[in-house]
């Protein structure tokens, strides 16, 4: 639940079931328990798979049943009985990181399962499986015969996992879990772009708009078109229909009405406590949040003003209402605003080998989100790439009502999402000498966003923000995620509406109208997701600062950076053990070289 990329994912697997080793020991134990649950992972998801080189998972999706996922669910358990048995302490130090991170993992899993809002939620008003299958034409590898019958294979095993989906979601109507009605204005719009009377138009087409691999011949190639044309007329476009004609019939006129928040639903008080949990890898109760929420937009509202007075205006709101208003600050072609975008992003590449000592091998790239899904999303995102299957990292952005897209926006957008941000962290983590399992199954978005957001305050010792506006553009981003943690809070514990969430960002923050309709309706439907971003950069703040007041001049910023991210994905409580190992190892270090160096002096 933790992921918006990925997410970790146990399903069944007859590895479960394997003794133990006679007489092994903790390490040989744990990295035996590790293997099987990877193993386990690869079974359950074959594009995660595809994603590493592994074929296992040639032509299949997945399985998205009910039955399935409780298979997960158990499997889960029996692997945590494992680990408990392992004693942790007895591992080195690298392994006993791993161990920490499997038992979040797996705790999460666990403790999800105990809500019947993760089996029947499927999705938000920004996508769900239906969204993610259609990435595939632009996630698969297309270099093999086996890589197109492989896809080939997936479009017709879509129906299946389709059904599924709207199985659950039946359930989910039966039991008063769907989204509330606000958000989810225009979301069958999103289902009807993939619906398309001519196939070729279909972006599952794309695969064979162009030519033909040398290594396929031309009869090859022939059956292959025909099959996918075959393919997306009768498996993929009905099922799209299937959808939605399930959504207009049975979904939407039973969507939520009244308190949008999480809390209105069955079992939806706890819920939403464990969502806190989940998504900020801390013990932190949602009024806890809250009040950090309100604490934080004081001081970040607070330099605001001081900015707009820099800036020769009377009050923080007359600034805010030029900088949303004066068409200085937009551009109307989408061509020339993708362009400006990626010469921006090549700008930002510069200061890398000044912030890292290490960076990833995977390039990224700059595109739109596509249009299916852009309308109604939000700013921009990124999509992993991989070496593997030949696909970049994606820095999307959303080209659509560019009247509220302003510019100022976009280096802090541009640092969050490429790099130093999510293309950087992710990149690198799949490249680590850390287990698969850990550079490709596990995410928690603490980190992950977290990492984004600290990004955002790098662009300050980039020299990015050299106008007022672009320094008012980075503190309404910083105060766009503490207001997150008051409006998240709010919707989900408190009871609040969306006119007075959207009122409060609005009030508070320098986003548009447009963006801060966007950002209310996906807190309604995604609970506590919004919330890691600040939690997780205020904890990477502390840490950097701990680091510097102990090592003082030696403090070296790259090594703290490296350090960070040598680990990928961790909970925050890790990650904070992990460094505090890290500033007592330079300092032994620094210590040792003032006594040779004291030495030195005497022998001269």
């Amino acid at each position: 639940m933790r992921g918006s990329i990925s997410k970790f994912i146990l399903a069944a697997s007859p590895l479960a079931l394997m003794a133990h080793p006679a007489f092994a020991g903790p390490v040989e134990d744990y990295e035996t328990l590790r293997e099987e649950v990877w193993e386990a992972t690869l079974d359950a998801s074959p594009t995660l798979a595809t994603s590493i080189g592994d074929r296992r998972g040639d032509g299949q999706l997945g399985d998205m049943s009910l039955e399935s996922y409780q298979d997960g669910v158990n499997e889960a358990r029996a692997f945590r009985i494992r680990l408990d048995a392992i004693d942790a302490d007895a591992l080195p130090v690298d392994l006993q990181v791993d161990y920490a991170v499997l038992a979040s993992s797996l705790d999460d899993t666990i403790a999800a399962s105990a809500h019947d809002h993760t089996r029947y939620i499927l999705f938000t008003n920004r996508g769900g499986w239906f969204s993610g299958f259609a990435s595939l034409p632009y996630r698969s590898p297309f270099f093999t015969l086996a890589d197109y019958e492989s896809y080939l294979g997936r479009l017709e095993s879509y129906r299946g996992v389709n059904n599924q989906g709207i199985a659950r979601s039946r359930q989910a109507i039966a039991l008063g879990m769907t989204q509330p009605c606000e958000p989810m204005q225009g979301f069958e719009g999103r289902i009807e772009q993939q619906i398309v009377d001519d196939y070729t138009a279909s972006p599952f087409w794309q695969p064979f708009a162009g030519d033909k691999p040398g290594s396929i011949s031309d009869d090859q190639w022939a059956q292959l078109k025909s099959s996918a044309r075959a393919l997306i007329e009768g498996v993929v476009i009905p099922s799209y229909r299937d959808f939605l004609s399930f959504y207009n019939e049975d979904y939407a006129p039973n969507c939520r009405t009244g308190t949008p928040g999480i809390m209105a639903t069955p079992g939806g008080t706890e819920y939403y406590e464990y969502r806190v949990r989940s998504f900020t890898t801390t013990d932190m109760t949602p009024d806890e949040v809250h009040n950090l929420g309100l604490s934080e937009v004081a001081r970040i509202r607070a330099e605001m003003v001081e900015v707009a007075s820099e800036a020769g205006f009377e009050s923080r709101e007359a600034f805010i209402e030029h900088l949303r208003t004066d068409p200085q600050y937009f551009m109307t072609d989408v061509d020339e605003y993708v362009a400006y975008v990626a010469a921006l992003a090549k700008h930002i590449d510069g200061f890398m080998p000044q912030l890292f000592g290490r960076l990833p091998r995977q390039p990224y790239t700059v595109a739109p989100i596509p249009a299916p899904n852009a309308p109604g999303n939000t700013t921009a995102y990124y999509e992993p790439g991989s070496l593997e299957t030949g696909a970049a990292g994606i820095y999307r952005i959303n080209t659509t009502e560019l009247d509220q897209r302003p510019l100022w926006e976009l280096p802090a957008l541009g640092v969050h999402e490429a790099v130093p941000g999510h293309h950087h962290q992710i990149a690198l983590q799949q490249e680590l000498d850390i287990h698969p399992l850990r550079a490709n199954g596990t995410f928690f978005t603490a980190f992950v966003e977290g990492w984004g957001l600290y990004s955002e305050r790098l662009g300050i010792e980039m020299g990015l923000y050299d106008t007022p506006a672009k320094q008012m553009g980075r503190l309404s981003y910083e105060m766009w995620r503490a207001t997150r943690l008051v409006v998240d809070t709010g919707l989900h514990s408190k009871g609040w509406s969306k006119e007075r969430a959207a009122s409060y960002m609005l009030d508070n923050t320098a986003l548009t109208a447009a963006n801060v309709d966007a950002e209310v309706n996906r807190y309604m439907t995604w609970p506590g997701q919004a919330l890691a971003y600040k939690v997780g950069e205020l904890k990477i703040r502390e840490l950097r600062g701990r680091a510097e007041e102990a090592l003082g001049a030696n403090f070296d910023l790259r090594t703290f950076h490296d350090t960070v991210l040598e680990n990928g994905s961790i909970p925050l409580s890790v990650l904070e053990e992990h460094v505090d190992r890290w500033i007592a190892a330079e300092r032994e270090r620094l210590a040792a070289e003032d006594s040779i160096a004291a030495l030195d002096e005497l022998d001269e």
